[in-house]
């Protein structure tokens, strides 16, 4: 299925689903479509990255921020994200992505991500979880500062408890600014 349209689609559904808190658990419900799929049958890495996007959308939407983001012209980007996989989805099968902020530093918002299906005795288990790191973009150009994100959105950053290991992943893969020069040099 055509990322488009699945962006689409959830975007149409999220509109309609209930709102939640900034730090309550959103879930966006997916089947494994053929697209989704690799040479090995089953869901292809770069896969689970798109997918995440979808359900960010499904939680941005829920949790009340899409029409800040519209209002002020910002757009969410990703900076950086690492993913862990356990178990294989395979054709067809019904998942869940589970979307969730964790916390903020002085740069950006940290979620985490989790892709989900029922176990034998109906509990959700965990096939493959993810971190990801993400800034805002003004349309007309900078970045929005987590200050004015705070301010303008309500959110209380008291209310999230953010990892110190979560930050120090942060600042290993952390690039330099556009703004900086970034020589390709290999160690």
């Amino acid at each position: 299925m055509h990322m488009l349209y699945r962006t689409l689609v959830h975007w149409f559904l999220a509109q309609r689903m209930s709102k939640i808190g900034i730090t309550d658990v959103s879930t966006s419900f997916f089947r494994v479509a053929p697209t989704d799929l690799d040479v090995y049958n089953h869901v292809n890495n770069g896969k689970y990255l798109a997918l995440m996007d979808v359900a960010r959308q499904t939680l941005i939407i829920r949790a009340g921020m899409w029409d800040v983001f519209r209002r002020e012209g910002w757009a969410p980007v990703v900076a950086a994200s690492t993913i862990a996989y356990r178990k294989s989805l395979q054709p067809n099968m019904k998942f869940a992505i589970e979307s969730r902020i964790i916390g903020f530093d002085e740069q950006a918002v940290y979620l985490e991500q989790r892709f989900v299906r029922p176990d034998a005795h109906g509990e959700n288990e965990i096939y493959a979880r993810a971190y990801v790191r993400g800034r805002f973009l003004k349309r007309a150009g900078g970045v929005v500062r987590i200050d004015e994100l705070l301010e303008k959105t309500g959110i209380d950053p008291a209310a999230f408890d953010l990892s110190s290991r979560l930050l120090d992943w942060a600042e290993l893969v952390q690039l330099p600014s556009t703004r900086a020069d970034a020589p390709n040099h290999w160690n």
